[in-house]
């Protein structure tokens, strides 16, 4: 019998790029640092990813003072085919509902 059969697949829905995007989305002045803890990925994988979500055009970066300030183009398209008519902004819409408070009751 295989030992992989006993191990939870870590496999997920959403990607690393998708992960920082939406981080970027609820917080525009997070640092490198707090991507990297809040997704558990290096702080040179999230540079690397913000490089690339900048270069498409999904993000734009300002220095202020020491810092870098994100701003996002909520209006450019998914990059897979499938989804290349919709805009980024469906996802950040959809995930900005996790950040919420719950309702008591």
């Amino acid at each position: 019998m295989s030992t992989s059969v006993n191990r939870p697949s870590t496999w997920t829905f959403l990607t690393h790029h998708a992960r920082v995007l939406l981080e970027i989305a609820r917080d525009p002045q997070a640092r490198v640092r707090d991507i990297a803890g809040s997704i558990g990925i290096t702080d040179r994988a999230v540079q690397g990813i913000v490089s690339d979500l900048h270069q498409a055009g999904y993000v734009t970066i300002q220095r202020v003072g020491r810092r870098n300030e994100y701003s996002l183009n909520l209006e450019a398209h998914f990059r897979y085919r499938t989804e290349a008519d919709l805009p980024v902004r469906l996802l950040i819409d959809m995930f900005a509902q996790h950040d919420l408070p719950k309702s008591g009751g």
